[in-house]
């Protein structure tokens, strides 16, 4: 992607359903070009995602949409014992809401709780969900929710109620960079979950920065534990959250991945914190220093960096 968030997904090449055009390939490759920007992929037996071809990445490859948003969010977040001690609203920010899949993973897990969540979505594109709402059979997360969905992409959001549970749903349709910079940002509700699904730093770099981490930090309440689960296990991350200000945790598997990353304004909220072994680790590392511009690139730890990373709380 460019320096906007368009939609969620970590890379990967599943194969694809008969008749469409193969990840290796680009769209110019094709005899018959594809007239839309998606494609539905199997990724495994009854297990089908999203295809992004303008940016040859799937989302939610290897293990699907569902289990991917299960593993990752729902049990990594501790979301239903979370919700079952809180009151109020119990706001989740959804960075890359691309094709739904862990919004309403989410909405699904925690429907027979008494609860309020409300859910905010980041995106600068509607075209993934649209897709996807156009795939319900074949994808099978999005059924049953099919005319909340469909609200919710024409006013860009929605409020329901199951049992006990409310949801109240809400799209900011921005680049999420342009955004966070900017002082309606301080407007928005603080979250006590994130949700960081952007596509990879290689294709995305200016969702990955240290500028943009440090700028998500400031906008947390201090007063409200927050934890921010996210795919990527690399070290070029987890100095970057660390720089930023976050606690940083090694987080749970998801499919072929043995470690995830989970960074949170507090040390209560990590089950597994980095050690002062990973931090020597990361200082042998040759891809460690954070990207500072949205430029993707590898690089040994700076002189500096590494003496800011020795003074984090969290090693001392």
């Amino acid at each position: 992607m460019s320096s906007s968030l368009n939609n969620t997904g970590t890379p990967g090449q599943p194969s694809l359903q008969t008749g469409q055009v193969p990840t290796t390939r680009s769209p110019a490759t094709c005899s018959q070009p594809p007239t839309t920007g998606y494609r539905i992929v199997k990724i495994a037996p009854g297990v089908h995602s999203v295809h992004s071809l303008a940016h040859g990445e799937t989302f939610h490859p290897v293990i699907g949409p569902v289990a991917e948003a299960e593993a990752l969010y729902v049990r990594q977040l501790r979301l239903i014992e979370r919700l079952k001690q809180h009151t109020g609203d119990f706001v989740i920010w959804d960075v890359g809401l691309g094709a739904g899949a862990n919004a309403l993973t989410v909405v699904r897990a925690t429907r027979a709780i008494q609860c309020s969540i409300r859910i905010i979505s980041f995106d600068h594109t509607l075209e993934p969900l649209e897709f996807a709402l156009q795939h319900t059979d074949t994808l099978g997360y999005l059924g049953g929710y099919e005319g909340q969905l469909q609200q919710f992409i024409a006013g860009r959001k929605v409020s329901f109620e199951e049992g006990g549970q409310r949801v109240d749903w809400e799209l900011h349709l921005a680049d999420f960079p342009t955004l966070l910079a900017q002082t309606a940002a301080q407007r928005i509700a603080k979250p006590h979950a994130i949700m960081f699904d952007a596509f990879s730093p290689a294709k995305n770099p200016a969702m990955w920065t240290q500028p943009l981490f440090s700028g998500l930090f400031r906008l947390l309440d201090p007063r409200r534990p927050c934890a921010l689960p996210t795919y990527s296990r690399s070290t070029m991350l987890r100095v970057t959250l660390l720089l930023a200000g976050f606690f940083v945790g090694v987080g749970h598997a998801t499919g072929e991945k043995e470690e995830t990353t989970i960074a949170a304004n507090t040390l209560d909220l990590l089950s597994e914190p980095l050690d002062r072994k990973w931090l020597q680790r990361a200082r042998r590392s040759s891809s460690a220093e954070p990207m500072w511009e949205p430029a993707y690139r590898q690089a040994p730890l700076l002189a500096e960096t590494w003496e800011k990373l020795q003074a984090h709380q969290q090693f001392s």
